[in-house]
């Protein structure tokens, strides 16, 4: 038997009781999704930002960008095969189990020095923390697509997927803090990992799998907000791997632009975050303090920009996911170019522009992954979302990882920034090709 096995449904509790019920159920299991996604990133990207210690020690920006991959490689992988997984599983146990694995392999990675020694070794272990990170998306899309009714997603969306803006942006600052406190650039792994290991804790309180195992009805009755094409016993059905891998994803020619797009997307996401201390410190000449800062206010400049996003999709376009992808990804192009052509000695630029690349390149990222949602049953929800990062992490993540690295080396930060650029148009191009076949068919499920 399954350690994730899916809880039964419970008898439905009485009618007056339903609403107030319902209500803080939705507060707890939102809240638990959020606080745990944002420890996710809590132990997901410490490496970049020991990168510049590394680089101290004698490692080359092509030795870590490979041992980087190893996070992204598991994780594209992850994300698809254990989103598959998810939909046959409970979120509540999933997702908290995923994050304590990942945040004791951080722990780890600070306090036991061999495992820093070598790219190799440090290669296999991002790897392992990579697949244990592809248990946090699946399990909180499907809990979302169980509480929250279409109509609501694409806001409720945008609010969550705020998560890893807070997660990832604390990096920052808890690196100053840590080498503050520990006196030791190790410390960067292990202080969040200990945080995150506390949090995967309150997620397993608060996370519950749907509303039917709380004795509620499910979203669509309880909102009256059905989909387009609504299965009317959904929550008796339990599709089976092959069917949802073949008819509900891979036949789906709007998922696969969508998917393709989403590559570009996480090059350009993780090929400005992840070489941002390094860019920033060699070519920019900023302090550890300034590099922290600068990271954090690109991840919490995201926040805004994603809500925005969100609401807009929802309120001006109806539900439409592409328009205001286009809109963000024309104007992370234009920032990435003041990035790039600003002078070393004006950090104001810089920071301007890393703000208005972060308050803008997650809302696609957000929207994405909504539109993948919103292209599929919900009993096939995990496995979509899992399929878009398998091409936003296997494509983008890996190539902003290694072939940055490697660009950088032979070309200089011009090769990568030319890099860049040209992965933004790509993606405005897909995002069209997906945005005019939706418009001329009804792909949507809710």
């Amino acid at each position: 038997m399954s350690p994730f096995k899916i809880p039964d449904p419970l008898p439905r509790i009485e009618t007056s009781k339903i609403d107030s019920e319902y209500r803080s159920q939705r507060y707890k299991v939102f809240a638990g999704i959020f606080i745990g996604y944002a420890a996710y990133y809590l132990v997901r990207k410490n490496f970049s930002l020991v990168m510049p210690d590394l680089i101290e020690q004698g490692f080359s920006k092509t030795e870590l960008g490979f041992a980087l991959s190893g996070v992204s490689i598991a994780y594209g992988l992850s994300k698809f095969l254990m989103g598959n997984v998810s939909d046959r599983s409970d979120a509540r146990k999933f997702m908290s189990i995923g994050l304590a694995l990942s945040a004791s392999l951080m722990i780890a990675m600070g306090l036991i020095p061999v495992l820093t020694s070598s790219v190799s070794v440090m290669f296999i272990i991002l790897l392992f923390n990579g697949w244990f990170q592809g248990m946090g998306w699946p399990p909180s899309g499907r809990v979302m697509v169980h509480w929250f009714s279409i109509k609501e997603r694409g806001t409720k969306m945008s609010i969550w997927n705020l998560a890893h803006n807070i997660g990832g942006g604390l990096i920052g600052p808890l690196a100053i803090l840590g080498v503050s406190w520990f006196g030791e650039w190790e410390s960067k792994f292990y202080l969040p990992g200990v945080i995150a290991l506390a949090i995967s804790s309150i997620v397993y309180i608060l996370v519950r799998d749907r509303p039917t195992v709380c004795g509620l009805p499910p979203i669509e009755e309880y909102k009256n907000d059905y989909p387009k094409e609504h299965l009317k016993s959904e929550e008796d059905i339990s599709f089976r791997a092959k069917e949802i891998f073949f008819k509900h994803v891979f036949n789906n020619k709007v998922l696969w632009y969508i998917a393709f797009a989403n590559a570009f997307v996480y090059l350009i996401r993780y090929g400005v975050l992840d070489w941002a201390p390094t860019y920033l410190s060699e070519a920019k000449q900023f302090s550890l303090q300034q590099t922290g800062w600068a990271y954090f206010l690109y991840e919490w400049a995201g926040i805004p920009g994603t809500i925005l996003a969100g609401y807009v999709s929802d309120k001006w376009f109806k539900g439409m996911r592409g328009p205001v992808s286009v809109i963000y990804m024309i104007s992370v192009l234009l920032f990435i170019l003041i990035y790039w052509q600003n002078p070393a000695g004006n950090p104001m630029i810089d920071s301007i522009a890393l703000i208005g690349i972060g308050f803008l390149i997650y809302g696609p990222v957000m929207l994405i992954g909504v539109h993948a949602l919103d292209l599929v049953p919900k009993k096939a929800a995990g496995t979509a979302a899992g399929f878009t990062g398998l091409f936003g992490y296997l494509g983008g993540a890996v190539f902003a990882n290694v072939a940055m690295g490697a660009i950088v080396d032979v070309y200089g930060w011009d090769g990568g920034f030319i890099t860049l650029v040209i992965a933004c148009t790509l993606s405005i191009i897909l995002i069209l090709f997906a945005w005019k076949i939706e418009k001329t068919s009804d792909t949507q499920y809710g």
